[in-house]
């Protein structure tokens, strides 16, 4: 295979220019193991094609990145696979050629849709404009060329292992791939791997507003054969920032990015269906009300290189496709959903903080909303209004406001501080949140802070503060990583605008990580045991320094074999302590004495229960047509709805198809299973069952289809525990009602066309139905509930 690359570069250093005979000069070559990781970049003022054939002369000027390194699984050898990246700038753009060999029939490449290329070979451009060490716009492509895009801002976020894991840590945190560019790429496999041709417009970046410029770079390539990543610039899996050992394209100069000013008018169509009146003759048909039109849009204004303004009217924030069912395993922990939206998903890294503070789906059904992202005086700036719907509000009379300020700035090489500050108004009532957090690296370590508090006043109510605090010390080493964590908030701080999970609780984590590689070649790639342990309290105890609720120690160990499976352990000793504020409107009735009355007696769960529960998961290689990822989880773990002990059976099952080059399927299987210890009755079953088929058309035009069915059964409830009562529920008014045994499912089918040329541009034409069930006290079989058509159209208008 470097035979052959060496064939390669020395027929392109001696090419000739066919159309005037002369020889072209041959491209200054950069090795990266070699150490050569500053790259004056030629400047080229000419036009160029973008067709994924590199054969024309200015490709023979483009400087040459090649000598990769491999950095995952294990670092500091030379990578098994060659790769040339040629990379040159005119006055309005970067170009970048990709040559990658591959032993032949071996690359994996589907005409996919944007974004989903995680699953095939490709190659992702890491681009430093501000030169910082801590962000990066990334830039990916597949074989064909279809485009991945978004951005890396380290944070100091822990990547790999975990609950519900068998990943071998990759030793770089994860892109967002919420933001999409306008650039252009296309791809072709050859008979030596694949070639592909890229042009990224400076009117799609942000920069410095500097004369002379220097950019980070690195190129990552991704071989889904050998489940292996390599490096241009040797990146070292023991650093605290996988950007700070980027290489440096230098002596950019001259850009220009023109007048930068979308303007992305929007058209939007539904019609909505109701099932018919209950009890009306003759039977009705199926109601459709009338169809519902909107006009809206955004308009976003660079400023500068570095300074973006956008705002929005009467936005369309209907979701393509909806969220997943997700079952929360602790119903103590709220369900997370990240944001879809466009206009949001846009600069969301310049929003970014510990404890999620900020969280733009608080913002329901934004009326307007204005935003100012980007970089200025050495500060990260970030700046959101927006007023929300009447209808988002809580008595639907007055409109909710919000306003938010993130700012943030470079301390030294790699560390940094920063600011947030939230304002949401209501009715006479508001919440504002102020804090403050940093990132300290050196070296391998890094130390992240954050303190902040929440002011919150309900109409004619009193003002209330809470505090917030979080402190983490991580050691990311090449064969040991370490992690410990303490993070407290109080019962009573509250972030309208933020997202958090669980409030009232102090946690304090400890994770140690041992990693050991096997010699190249080998059957074992990396072995890597982990041990966990947490101590968790109610805020109050911790104040008071009395005993921690919850404890828990995790033994996990996580097998990475040749060619891509990976093979994870886990056992699951804890102990879960009783939280009466789950259970405030449980209650036991018993007879009184002489049997004239009926006693009401308040719920008091056993105090302590210990959990034992095996975890084992399986992930095989991506496969030409398809990879499995399996996890198991049996054993002893609480009952959350009687609390009491139960045995567990927990499986979920991803099973990803790629029958042609064109069709993806998804199958998703979640099932959880919840015994009594006591005679052995189910308590709970939840089973959800999910398949998503795409059938990419063109790259621009895909059709889709989503199919999802959710069902909940629970037994009556009981005191199983202790006197096998049945259980009360508190109602409005204070009503006690028997909590009976109860089934329901839910289902939905979704149908999308989506033609999507370009970000901004769009044309999506879609069918939702939703049906369900209830038992007892409804329909015993699955009937349609609701169903929609949507239409929707826009346009993205740049200005040149």
């Amino acid at each position: 295979m470097r035979l052959r690359a060496a064939l390669s570069f020395l027929a392109l250093t001696a090419s000739v220019d066919v159309a005037s005979g002369a020889a072209q000069p041959a491209p200054r070559v950069f090795h990266g193991r070699s150490g050569a990781r500053e790259v004056p970049i030629p400047r080229v003022d000419t036009a160029a094609v973008v067709d994924g054939v590199l054969d024309e002369p200015v490709w023979r000027r483009a400087a040459l990145l090649t000598g990769f390194s491999q950095f995952f699984p294990d670092d500091q050898v030379a990578a098994r696979d060659s790769t040339e990246v040629l990379v040159w700038y005119s006055a309005t753009a970067l170009h970048v050629g990709i040559r990658a060999w591959a032993p032949p029939g071996s690359v994996r490449a589907t005409l996919a849709d944007r974004d989903k290329i995680t699953q095939d070979d490709n190659v992702q451009l890491f681009l430093g404009t501000y030169n910082d060490s801590r962000q990066a716009l990334v830039f990916g492509v597949n074989p064909f060329g279809i485009q991945g895009d978004g951005v890396l801002i380290e944070t100091g976020a822990p990547s790999g292992g975990g609950f519900m894991s068998n990943a071998t840590t990759k030793a770089r945190e994860t892109t967002d791939l919420a933001p999409d560019y306008v650039w252009q790429s296309k791809g072709r496999l050859t008979p030596a791997g694949f070639e592909v041709e890229l042009a990224i417009p400076f009117k799609s970046l942000r920069y410095r507003r500097e004369a002379d410029q220097a950019w980070q770079l690195n190129v990552v390539r991704t071989v889904q054969a050998t489940g292996h990543e390599e490096t241009w610039a040797p990146a070292r899996r023991a650093s605290a920032s996988f950007l700070a050992q980027s290489g440096r394209l230098t002596g950019l100069r001259g850009l220009e990015r023109g007048l930068t000013l979308d303007a992305i008018p929007t058209v939007t169509s539904s019609v909505l269906g109701t099932p018919p009146l209950a009890g009306a003759e003759p039977a009705p048909a199926w109601r459709y009300g009338a169809p519902a039109h909107e006009l809206g849009g955004s308009v976003r204004w660079g400023i500068t290189s570095n300074l973006t303004l956008a705002g929005t009217a009467n936005p369309d924030f209907s979701q393509v496709e909806a969220d997943a069912t997700q079952y929360a395993l602790d119903p103590r922990v709220a369900v997370y959903f990240p944001e879809r939206r466009p206009f949001f998903l846009e600069s969301q890294e310049q929003f970014t903080t510990p404890n999620r503070l900020i969280y733009t789906r608080r913002i329901a059904q934004p009326v307007a909303a204005a935003k100012l992202t980007g970089k200025h005086g050495g500060f990260d700036i970030g700046v959101l209004a927006a007023v929300d719907s009447r209808d988002a509000a809580a008595d639907r009379r007055d409109a909710p406001q919000f306003g938010i300020v993130r700012l943030q700035r470079d301390v030294g090489r790699q560390s940094r501080v920063g600011m947030v500050l939230t304002d949401r108004e209501e009715a006479g009532g508001w919440n504002r949140v102020l804090g403050a957090d940093g990132r300290l690296v050196r070296g391998v370590t890094s130390v992240q802070w954050q303190a902040a508090t929440s002011v919150t006043r309900r109409p004619q109510g009193p003002v209330q503060r809470a505090p917030l605090a979080d402190l983490s010390v991580a050691r990311n080493g090449r064969q040991y990583v370490a992690r410990y964590a303490v993070n407290a908030i109080s019962d009573r701080f509250e972030a309208h605008s933020g997202f958090i999970a669980r409030p009232g609780i102090v946690n304090l984590s400890m994770t140690q990580r041992w990693n050991r590689f096997g010699a190249p070649g080998a059957l074992v790639e990396v072995f890597s045991p982990e041990l966990y342990v947490l101590g968790r309290w109610q805020y109050a105890d911790f104040v008071r320094r009395r005993s921690s609720q919850d404890e828990q120690l995790h033994l996990r160990t996580s097998t990475r074999f040749r060619g891509g499976w990976q093979l994870g352990a886990q056992l699951l000793l804890e102990r879960f302590g009783y939280d009466p504020a789950l259970y405030r409107d449980y209650a036991l009735l018993r007879p009184a004495p002489g049997g004239t009355r009926v006693d009401t007696l308040p719920y008091t769960g056993t105090a302590v229960l210990p959990n034992l529960d095996g975890v084992l998961s399986v992930t095989t290689p991506e496969f030409r047509r398809g990879s499995l990822t399996s996890v198991f989880i049996y054993g002893q773990d609480e009952n959350f709805p009687e609390w009491s002990s139960a045995r567990i059976l927990n499986v979920q099952q991803t099973l990803n198809l790629r029958p042609t080059e064109q069709l993806r399927l998804n199958l998703t299987w979640v099932y959880e299973g919840f015994w009594r210890k006591t005679d052995g009755t189910r308590v709970l079953l939840r089973n959800t069952r999910r398949l998503r088929a795409e059938y990419q058309v063109t790259r621009q035009l895909f059709v889709r289809a989503i199919g999802e069915v959710a069902d909940v059964e629970q037994d009556a409830l009981r005191d199983d525990s202790r006197t096998g009562m049945p259980v009360f529920l508190r109602g409005a008014g204070g009503v006690l009602r028997p909590a009976a045994a109860f089934s329901r499912s839910r289902a939905r089918l979704d149908f999308l066309v989506s033609y999507l040329p370009s970000p901004g541009t769009v044309f999506y034409l879609g069918y939702g139905d939703q049906l369900r069930a209830d038992r007892p006290g409804g329909t015993e079989t699955l009937r349609r509930s609701a169903d929609a058509f949507f239409l929707k159209l826009s346009y993205l208008f740049r200005v040149q």
